[in-house]
């Protein structure tokens, strides 16, 4: 088998998944995730039951289809910090990168789609999962030690704060850019609070 037809193969494979998703996001905003059936997105994305779940094995995950980046998100950050960066000041500035590109990783979405999360009991749930597994991933990137669970659940707790408030903002119906200001100036408080305990910690060496 060439190189060409396997990148043809991953290319198919990318666009089917994309595809199950979008069709799904579009019918849980217009139906609600809980009525919303394995069927139904089959039907809609012209596949059968059994390649949805193949591409998705949970429900929730074509609703959250950045979860994956969304969880290894802050590890990520760390672990690629700059020479001389402390832990909280490389999460800091790569939120405050991501509010001013929008990111959806970070909770930036159109209003039905926040809706579609806070009235599903089951996302809400899996959303608050997700939090808690970025915080164990970020604690294992730290070393995983006491100290290293305690950071975690600090630098975690903010960006969950900052997330929740973004969600907030987005249900009241304040514009993008309304939020980007507000979330960047809050962003700057809460890791202005965590600077004392936690402003020489993990600092990569040079």
């Amino acid at each position: 088998m060439s190189i060409e037809t396997v990148g043809l193969r991953e290319q198919k494979k990318r666009e089917t998944r994309q595809s199950i998703s979008d069709h799904a996001t579009r019918l849980f905003v217009e139906r609600g995730f809980e009525r919303t059936t394995i069927s139904d997105i089959a039907t809609a994305s012209r596949v059968a039951k059994m390649t949805v779940t193949n591409y998705f094995p949970r429900k929730e995950d074509m609703a959250f289809d950045h979860h994956e980046a969304f969880v290894a998100s802050l590890a990520r950050t760390v672990r690629e910090r700059r020479s001389g960066e402390s832990a909280l000041t490389a999460l800091r500035r790569a939120f405050v990168d991501a509010v001013r590109r929008r990111d959806p990783v970070i909770g930036f979405a159109p209003p039905p789609f926040a809706r579609m999360i806070a009235d599903s009991p089951t996302l809400v749930a899996r959303l608050r999962d997700l939090h808690e597994q970025r915080e164990d991933a970020l604690a294992a990137e730290l070393g995983g030690d006491l100290t290293a669970k305690v950071a975690a659940a600090q630098l975690a707790g903010v960006h969950r704060v900052l997330f929740t408030d973004l969600m907030r903002r987005t249900l009241a119906g304040q514009d993008a850019d309304a939020i980007a200001a507000a979330l960047e100036e809050s962003a700057g408080r809460a890791f202005d609070l965590l600077e004392p305990a936690l402003g020489g910690y993990a600092v990569e060496k040079p």
